[in-house]
């Protein structure tokens, strides 16, 4: 077992126990390619409707190793495109059936982890953005207008003065805010290795250690062997360029992760977020937190500089070109270290991680569609 993933799950307060691999060929009538969020939520909703299903889950490393497992702990509401995009591409009755879906989908993981035991520190406390400057305070206006203007209320976006931001969030400099209610804090690796289990408890058979080597209409070869199956479900998001032929269909995003040591009770009396408020400022390439349930802060943030494609310094996804500076991980990239995604950054105490992922939400299915609440929740953030 190696160091990054043992501090992993000791962070989640479990330890970590690896399933056996596949082995050798199967035939079953799902396959579900990759144990994250994207690859667990859609066994388990199968599951749900059709329990007889048989289900086998094939992942390189274990469930959630990548994106899933080490993220902001952030559970949002919060679509990442405007609404006037999406009143382009849905029309404009869209945009309120979104964000209705997209609350509910909030309420269900923390109803799925409560029915399921699943001990994730899950907290819906909303998710509060202060403004630091006066351009930020003209957007958060800005931002409440135009939710207003899409028939969106209070319960969706609010405006904060300085005051009631102020006492949410100890920042410096604050001018106001907003305060976005459907947002959640959990710890994502324990909900991560939680859904796991459950979907095995189910009668999914879970292969971990399994490698993926190519992915051909109703089969799946693997390292150790073929899995025949009628459907494929590739759930791989931000590691699937690494598969032949899928170079190019999505677009892995570089972030940071990084948490503190407890903090004491004087220190949050100073910092405020008594409500486990997930928070960020107004900042266009943002660092967002959130108040852990052991009292730490944790952070991600974005920006960092691209890492894959041609000139990015890498010949494929995880692997290291060139070690130029001191040869160990960082904690904000350089043109000298290219760190390997997934190891742990060093001197930034037990919890700081990389990770790849795509950012995106879980699904990106349209309102209406069928599709489960839980699967419209953000994962990777």
């Amino acid at each position: 077992m190696n160091d990054q993933l043992s501090l992993w799950h000791e962070t989640a307060g479990e330890p970590l126990t690896p399933r056996p691999p596949l082995p050798g060929d199967c035939a079953v009538d799902v396959a579900v390619v990759g144990a994250g969020y994207t690859g667990l939520w859609t066994a388990y909703y199968l599951l749900q409707r059709a329990p007889a299903l048989r289900i086998a889950i094939l992942e390189k490393e274990t469930a959630g190793f990548g994106a899933s497992g080490r993220n902001g702990g952030w559970c949002s509401g919060i679509f990442p495109a405007s609404w006037r995009r999406v009143a382009r591409d849905g029309g404009i009755e869209t945009v309120g059936r979104l964000q209705v879906a997209m609350n509910a989908a909030v309420d269900e993981v923390g109803e799925v982890a409560k029915r399921e035991g699943i001990d994730c520190d899950y907290h819906k406390g909303g998710y509060v953005s202060v403004a630091r400057n006066p351009a930020q305070w003209i957007r958060a206006q800005a931002e409440v207008e135009n939710a207003r203007r899409w028939g969106l209320g209070e319960d969706t976006l609010a405006l904060l003065s300085k005051d009631d931001a102020g006492r949410r969030l100890g920042a410096s400099n604050v001018l106001g805010g907003t305060l976005a209610s459907h947002c959640a804090a959990i710890h994502p690796a324990k909900l991560v290795r939680g859904l796991a289990r459950v979907v095995e408890s189910r009668g999914a058979s879970l292969y971990e250690g399994t490698e993926v080597i190519r992915i051909d209409p109703g089969q799946v070869m693997t390292s150790r062997g073929t899995v025949a199956a009628e459907t494929i479900v590739v759930a791989t998001e931000g590691y699937t360029p690494s598969l032949p032929g899928r170079h190019r269909d999505l677009i892995p995003m570089y972030s940071l992760m990084v948490a503190t040591e407890r903090l004491s009770p004087d220190i949050w009396a100073r910092i405020g977020l008594e409500g486990r408020e997930t928070f960020s400022d107004k900042r266009h390439l943002r660092i967002y937190g959130q108040r852990t349930a052991d009292g730490r802060i944790a952070f991600g943030g974005r920006g960092a500089p691209y890492h894959f494609g041609p000139g990015s310094g890498r010949s494929s996804i995880g692997t290291p070109v060139s070690t130029r500076c001191s040869g160990e991980p960082c904690l904000t990239s350089c043109r000298g270290c290219h760190a390997t995604f997934g190891s742990p950054t060093r001197g930034v105490g037990r919890s700081g991680f990389r990770g790849t992922g795509t950012h995106r939400f879980i699904s990106t299915g349209r309102p209406g569609s069928g599709l489960p609440a839980a699967m419209l929740a953000t994962a990777s953030r």
